[in-house]
């Protein structure tokens, strides 16, 4: 017993509700152009595929298999709350992940709307509209799992927050690979 339970589930509270924040904005970008032909351009298919990995992400079952620790019930909950640490960590990952995506692709509707000023693709602002795809590919391939995973942690010590025993980047790794997208 090493007396650490309580701060174990203040950190799983913390990061849960990081998560939840994180669906909230996830669920609110929209995800259809007000014209049908802008369906399938870059930015409008990322806000659709954040929407879609948000819903994964939200819906993809919980590790619950927990080894039989030797001690009684406190070991027993510690490794039960380090299990959902991990679950929580990882889901707060990918949520960060794909919300840096949907502002990404958000930026992307702004910039085409301001190059297009109410009027459609034409070939006076054809090289524009490529230089808003270029940005956001620019964008997207910035959004890595070291930079956020690396961003969390900074940001987790500035708000004075227990991280001793949070998992490493390559577990979150690990338990994301453990749940693959079926759509």
């Amino acid at each position: 017993m090493d007396g650490l339970n309580e701060y174990r589930t203040v950190r799983v509270a913390d990061v849960l509700s990081d998560f939840r924040d994180l669906q909230y904005y996830i669920t609110s970008a929209p995800t259809d152009p007000l014209h049908p032909e802008d369906y399938h351009t870059r930015g409008w298919a990322a806000l659709r595929q954040c929407a879609l990995d948000g819903q994964h992400i939200l819906n993809c079952a919980a590790d619950v298999t927990v080894p039989d620790p030797r001690g009684g019930e406190e070991e027993q909950m510690k490794a039960e709350l380090k299990q959902v640490l991990l679950d929580a960590i990882a889901r707060r990952h990918e949520a960060q992940k794909i919300w840096l995506r949907q502002a990404a692709a958000q930026r992307w509707v702004e910039n085409r709307e301001q190059v297009l000023q109410g009027g459609r693709p034409n070939s006076a602002n054809r090289s524009q509209l490529r230089a808003c795809d270029e940005q956001l590919r620019s964008e997207l391939s910035q959004i890595t799992d070291e930079r956020v995973y690396r961003d969390y942690q900074a940001s987790d010590v500035s708000l004075g927050r227990w991280t001793a025993e949070d998992p490493s980047l390559r577990a979150v790794q690990r338990w994301v690979r453990a749940r693959p997208q079926t759509i």
